[in-house]
């Protein structure tokens, strides 16, 4: 077996990889995922599976916390973002320039958006939850993905949107 699975989801199918015993890629669309070889025993296939039950759990509303085991590899700053983005809990959103303004770089939120155009595991480092103060921001996954995902987080924060984040009392997460 290939260390790569395909799922459907109810956002679209998501592509999940897994090298040396942990989550090395979780994307949304079927993605070509490179530099992955083929397993050398089990583990990568006992990995997939808790990956693939665990995200099956997220979509049926069981689970608010993903437990797999992820490698993410990239500059320091994008592993910063990525460690701080795991601890925004479900059904909380962030700003780009409040998690800027958290790690010690005011203004530096377009780096924070940069660090989560290039999240190599979507849902476990939940980028989806980091909004941008004028509206949704973007996601790899497609805007309706994003939306969707809120909702299903109960983050229904989507009546009158227009206004920008200052303008809605959203529940924001103050993790640090």
């Amino acid at each position: 077996m290939k260390t790569t699975v395909i799922r459907e989801t109810p956002v679209g199918p998501l592509t999940i990889a897994a090298r040396h015993g942990s989550i090395c890629s979780l994307q949304f669309g079927e993605k070509p995922v490179v530099n992955v070889a083929e397993p050398t025993d089990s583990e990568d296939e006992v990995i997939l599976g808790r990956a693939v039950a665990e995200v099956e759990a997220y979509f049926r509303g069981e689970l608010r916390e993903f437990t797999v085991p992820v490698t993410l590899e990239g500059p320091p700053f994008h592993s910063k973002v990525w460690r701080y983005l795991a601890k925004i809990p479900f059904g909380r959103v962030e700003s780009y320039g409040q998690i800027a303004l958290n790690l010690g770089r005011p203004g530096a939120a377009r780096a924070v958006g940069n660090a989560c155009a290039a999240n190599p595991v979507v849902l476990i480092v939940p980028c989806h939850r980091v909004l941008a103060t004028s509206g949704l921001g973007g996601f790899g996954g497609g805007l309706p993905a994003k939306e969707w995902l809120l909702r299903h987080e109960g983050c229904d924060i989507f009546d009158g949107f227009r206004g920008g984040l200052a303008r809605h009392s959203w529940k924001l997460s103050h993790s640090g």
